[in-house]
C-alpha cells in the first residue's frame, strides 16, 4: 500500500474537515434523523459520509487517469511543477481574499446537484442519505479543489482514487461527530486549524514543485526517467 499517497491525503482531509463543519455541516445537520433510533441515526450518518467518499474516489479516478496522459507523454516533471504552482497561486488568492478561482454554488453547473440533494433529503428511501452524500461531494469546495489537483498529480487512476479515498476518510471523523451530536467544535480550535491550513496546503504545493525538479531526493524529489515515445519492436 502506498503510504506516501494515503498519509498526505488523509491529513489534508482531516484538516479540511474543520472547514467542512462550516461549509458542508448544514447539509449534514439537515439529514432527517431526529426521530430515528440511535442505531438508525448512526446508519444514516455513516451512509451519508460513505456517499461523499465514493464521489471523491470517482473524481480521483477520473483526475488520476487524466494525469496519466501527461505522464505517458513525458511531461511528468513540468506537469508536477505546474500543478504545485497552481496550488500556491490559488492559495495566495484565497489568503488575499481574491476570488480568481471562485465558483458560485448557484451556478448552472451545480443547480441540478442542489435539486438532487433537496429531493433526496425529502425522500424516505433507505439510500436517501447515501445519495445526499454523493451529491454533496459534487458541490464546490475550495478544499476539495486542492485535493483533486493533488489527485491529478498522482499520475495514475488507482493512485488518484487512493488519494481521494484517504482525503474523504480524513473528513469522516469530525463530520460523523457533527452529524450525530450537532455543532460542537470549539471556536478556538477551529480558528487554530484555520490559521494552520494555508501552511499545510502550501507544503503540498511545494512538494509537488520539488517532485518535478528531479533532484533525486528519495520520497521528496525522486528521479524521473525520461520517457520516450518511440515504439519498441520485438522480433
Amino acid at each position: 500500500m502506498n503510504w506516501l499517497i494515503l498519509i498526505p491525503g488523509f491529513l489534508l482531509g482531516l484538516v479540511s474537515s474543520f472547514h467542512c463543519v462550516g461549509m458542508c455541516g448544514p447539509v449534514a445537520l439537515l439529514i432527517p434523523v431526529n426521530h430515528a433510533t440511535p442505531r438508525g441515526k448512526l446508519r444514516a450518518i455513516l451512509s451519508y459520509n460513505m456517499g461523499r467518499v465514493i464521489t471523491y474516489v470517482v473524481l480521483g479516478s477520473m483526475l488520476g487517469l487524466l494525469g496519466k496522459r501527461f505522464y505517458l507523454a513525458g511531461f511528468q516533471q513540468i506537469f508536477s511543477i505546474v500543478l504545485g504552482a497552481v496550488i500556491l497561486v490559488i492559495l495566495i488568492s484565497w489568503i488575499l481574499n481574491k476570488r480568481f478561482f471562485h465558483i458560485q454554488p448557484s451556478g448552472i453547473l451545480f443547480k441540478p446537484v442542489q435539486k438532487f440533494i433537496a429531493k433526496q433529503m425529502n425522500s424516505q428511501h433507505p439510500l436517501a442519505a447515501f445519495f445526499t452524500g454523493m451529491g454533496n461531494g459534487l458541490l464546490p469546495c475550495g478544499m476539495v479543489y486542492f485535493a483533486i489537483i493533488s489527485a491529478l498529480a498522482t499520475g495514475t487512476m488507482s493512485s488518484g482514487a487512493l488519494f481521494m479515498f484517504a482525503f474523504g476518510l480524513g473528513t469522516v471523523p469530525l463530520m460523523l461527530l457533527l452529524g450525530y451530536f450537532g455543532s460542537f467544535v470549539n471556536i478556538h480550535i477551529r480558528e487554530k486549524v484555520r490559521v494552520a491550513t494555508p501552511f499545510f496546503i502550501a507544503s503540498i504545493g511545494v512538494l509537488l514543485i520539488l517532485r518535478g525538479l528531479n533532484l533525486d531526493i528519495p520520497y521528496i524529489s525522486p528521479f524521473f526517467a525520461k520517457m520516450s515515445g518511440a515504439v519498441v519492436s520485438c522480433h
